[in-house]
């Protein structure tokens, strides 16, 4: 139908009040699984050390005669190991006009940037502990940028790798092998492992690729994996696996969208944590410009009380 003449339309009038939610969708993902699951310490210096003991290997030659001369065998010291604090920070500048005039689903900006800021800092922080492949950095000059050594610098024992891959441990980054498909063959192995080193696996964790291959495992008894399973009577496709039933015990299975797609971590929370110089502050900064400036800092490492605790499966496709 056409329009009639003269009518007077939106497109041509003045003065109508915008229609514009008084709220902000923001979707994206601040779950932190490994910082959440871990550990709390507190740190006294740059340099956060701590120490690790190990049993004697058992013996099945253990047998004495009558009367033996009793001779003391010297034990072996304790081992020290120690992370780099490093400083995180996130800033904001707001100026004072913005945060007078009216807005938008928040009242003040400058407290909504740093909240946005306190969220995009905890990211970088699971980021720098499980997201990256980094040595430990420790000051060799007053400019010298502090770096923690990730977890990937650390769990060395109970590992299965790629071809070429190199695991030092201690704080060392290793050096990344031939990537490989992630299959049920490579887990059980670093479990295996594990178990046999004393460790008590919790937990694995992965990222969300890996999480959606595991899934696809088959198990002991079953046709296809988790893909293939359908309950009819629930009208449910079942596509997805949470919980592992190892040889040695349940292990729940956490996705974690920060950390490298390569590693799959095997995990017992008791024996590892982030120790805090200086937990989360909020700092004033000064500004010769009309408006506020504020950081948001932390100062942090890793602890990973004893690496054989812990497992990996390195070097995925």
């Amino acid at each position: 139908m056409a329009q009639p003449t003269g009518v007077y339309v939106t497109y041509s009038a003045a003065g109508l009040r915008e229609d514009l939610e008084n709220v902000i969708y923001d979707i994206s993902p601040t779950e932190t699984p490994f910082m959440s699951m871990g550990g709390r310490m507190d740190a006294i210096a740059v340099n956060h050390e701590w120490q690790t003991d190990a049993l004697a290997a058992a013996s099945g030659t253990n047998y004495n005669e009558e009367g033996a001369t009793l001779t003391a065998a010297e034990p072996a010291a304790t081992t020290r190991l120690g992370n780099i604090c490093q400083i995180s920070l996130k800033t904001t500048l707001v100026s004072g006009t913005l945060d007078a005039v009216s807005k938008a689903g928040r009242r003040e900006e400058l407290a909504y940037q740093m909240t946005k800021r306190a969220k995009e800092l905890k990211r970088d922080m699971e980021t720098s502990l499980v997201g990256v492949n980094q040595s430990k950095t420790a000051m060799a000059a007053d400019n010298t940028v502090r770096k923690l050594g990730s977890l990937p610098a650390w769990v060395a024992t109970n590992i299965s790798q790629g071809t070429s891959g190199s695991t030092p441990g201690n704080g060392t980054a290793r050096t990344d092998g031939t990537q490989r498909t992630f299959t049920e063959t490579l887990l059980k192995a670093s479990i295996l492992t594990a178990y046999n080193n004393g460790a008590d696996i919790k937990y694995l964790m992965m990222a969300p690729a890996q999480k959606q291959t595991f899934s696809t495992f088959v198990g002991v008894g079953a046709s296809g994996g988790a893909s293939n399973r359908i309950e009819a009577a629930d009208q449910r496709i079942i596509g997805g696996m949470d919980v592992y039933v190892s040889d040695f015990g349940e292990m729940a299975v956490v996705p974690n969208r920060f950390q490298r797609s390569r590693d799959v971590w095997l995990l017992d929370p008791d024996y590892y944590g982030v120790a805090y110089l200086r937990p989360f502050f909020q700092r004033e900064v000064a500004s010769t410009s009309d408006g506020e400036q504020r950081a948001i800092i932390a100062e942090y490492t890793l602890v990973v009380k004893n690496e054989k605790a812990l497992g990996a499966v390195y070097d995925l496709s």
